[in-house]
């Protein structure tokens, strides 16, 4: 299966996911990631087609079988929207898309994210971006995680996990 890691960071998730046997791409915006990401993938024994681009300047025509973002709530609501938009397009019929990020009560919690409640994401937001896709799991809850620097503690999360209808 072919799949696409957007804002992929350091790497952690595209690595992941070519350790589980798909066909990785990925891509980010800041070259130090993108350099860790390839000498994590190495060090891993994995191979991912790694990309320097941001979200407004990926091609989205191409499809994959899914496409998953994680944390990538640098977004402000204008773009984010354009940015659910454009991975939506990205999945082929019948593929799926996973979403992982934090709900608005995170700003309380402090333990990750960006500051502002409105780069945070709902599940109704999510319900309403994806409209007519099949729900695998649209999600809200508090979980601890310790995914590193600037993400550890209690924290509020929204996952999401959808099939493309076709």
């Amino acid at each position: 299966d072919r799949a696409l890691a957007v804002a992929d960071g350091e790497g952690r998730n595209s690595v992941f996911l070519a350790e589980q046997g798909h066909d990785v791409t990925a891509f980010d915006a800041a070259q130090v990631g993108l350099d860790k990401a390839r000498a994590l993938a190495k060090r891993r024994g994995v191979s991912v087609d790694y990309h320097l681009a941001g979200v407004e300047d990926w091609d989205w025509s191409r499809d994959f079988d899914a496409v998953v973002a994680v944390f990538i709530q640098f977004a402000g609501p204008e773009l984010r929207d354009r940015m659910f938009r454009w991975m939506g397009q990205a999945v082929r019929p019948g593929g799926l898309l996973l979403l992982h990020g934090y709900a608005p009560r995170q700003v309380d919690y402090g333990t990750g994210g960006p500051p502002s409640r409105e780069n945070m994401y709902t599940t109704e937001m999510l319900a309403a971006a994806y409209e007519g896709w099949e729900f695998l799991r649209l999600e809200d809850y508090d979980a601890e995680v310790d995914e590193g620097e600037g993400h550890s503690g209690r924290s509020a999360l929204v996952d999401l996990v959808a099939r493309k209808p076709g």
